[in-house]
């Protein structure tokens, strides 16, 4: 399940030190709270890879796992406020602003194709 995002491009971040590095720098990256829930499997994870497929993506692409690494989960949530824990999850940030947000429920019964065109349209926008 981490190497389904890690085998394209994705960096795990296991530490909250490693998150805050990670989400405060400047340009565009992407973090997914990846998780080992069906809609994680099903369409969180192709959803995200089908993404990467256009014209525009973020510069950095980095994940933490719920339920694995703990402390850098609840980490890079704090960055995603004023939404609550969600997982799976999505959040593009720009320079350090959270600039849009994917939570749980915008994933579940959703297929690949329409998280991938979500994701898109926010990239076309702030990448």
């Amino acid at each position: 399940m981490k190497t389904d995002l890690t085998s394209v491009g994705f960096e795990e971040l296991k530490t909250p030190e490693q998150v805050d590095k990670a989400l405060t720098g400047p340009g565009t990256v992407l973090c997914v709270v990846n998780s080992v829930c069906g809609c994680a499997a099903g369409a969180a994870r192709p959803g995200v890879k089908l993404s990467l497929n256009g014209p525009k993506r973020p510069a950095r692409l980095v994940t933490v796992f719920a339920g694995v690494d703990g402390e850098a989960t609840m980490q890079a949530r704090k960055h995603f406020l004023p939404y609550p824990p969600s997982s799976p999850s999505m959040a593009l940030l720009k320079d350090g602003k959270l600039v849009h947000f994917l939570e749980r429920h915008h994933i579940e019964g959703r297929s690949a194709e329409m998280i991938a065109d979500n994701l898109r349209m926010a990239y076309e926008e702030f990448c």
